[in-house]
């Protein structure tokens, strides 16, 4: 097999990573100086207008999100506060409907109840009447047939029939007793 004649040495072998040679410092202090002002430039002259036009339009869009939000707010509480207004008044409308219907309900009741009453009154006065009626027809007959059987009585006993006349002076001439057929 041969041997590779490629080597990766320094000639003379002392072997210096670059960037810590010192022969190379000037050109490397050059060069950064170069990239760093080159860099600046166009982080002062392109990034730095950008970013400060987007923390701009984000500062300004935020602002304009929360006066849009205090907005909404400013309306949404107007429209609660009508809300609450229209609840309140439709509250005060169902009770004052509420107190007019019980009125009119404890108007008509009592208006029904004087209607009962003075009916209950006119059956009570006409019952009366019929019952005064009924007893006066009662004590008219008490009297006849108190009569009949006074006949009946004296038929019996004496066996001679005494005469519609007799009977009735007889009757007139009995003592009065309270509650008795004759006490009208």
């Amino acid at each position: 097999m041969a041997e590779p004649t490629a080597h990766t040495e320094v000639p003379g072998g002392h072997t210096v990573f670059p960037p810590f040679d010192a022969k190379q410092f000037p050109s490397q202090l050059f060069w950064l100086s170069v990239t760093f002002i080159l860099l600046y430039v166009i982080v002062a002259k392109v990034a730095l207008p950008r970013i400060g036009s987007i923390f701009e339009e984000r500062s300004k869009r935020i602002g304009d999100d929360l006066a849009e939000a205090q907005r909404f707010k400013e309306k949404s509480d107007a429209a609660n506060a009508a809300y609450q207004q229209s609840l309140a008044d439709a509250h005060a409308k169902a009770q004052s409907v509420v107190n007019t219907k019980r009125e009119q309900q404890a108007a008509a009741a009592e208006k029904s109840s004087k209607e009962l009453e003075e009916h209950l009154r006119a059956r009570l006065a006409a019952a009366e009447s019929t019952i005064a009626k009924t007893r006066q027809d009662a004590m008219t007959h008490t009297a006849e047939i108190a009569a009949q059987a006074a006949a009946a009585i004296v038929e019996r006993l004496v066996g001679i029939s005494p005469s519609a006349e007799e009977i009735a002076k007889a009757l007139r001439e009995a003592p009065k007793r309270p509650g008795g057929p004759t006490d009208t």
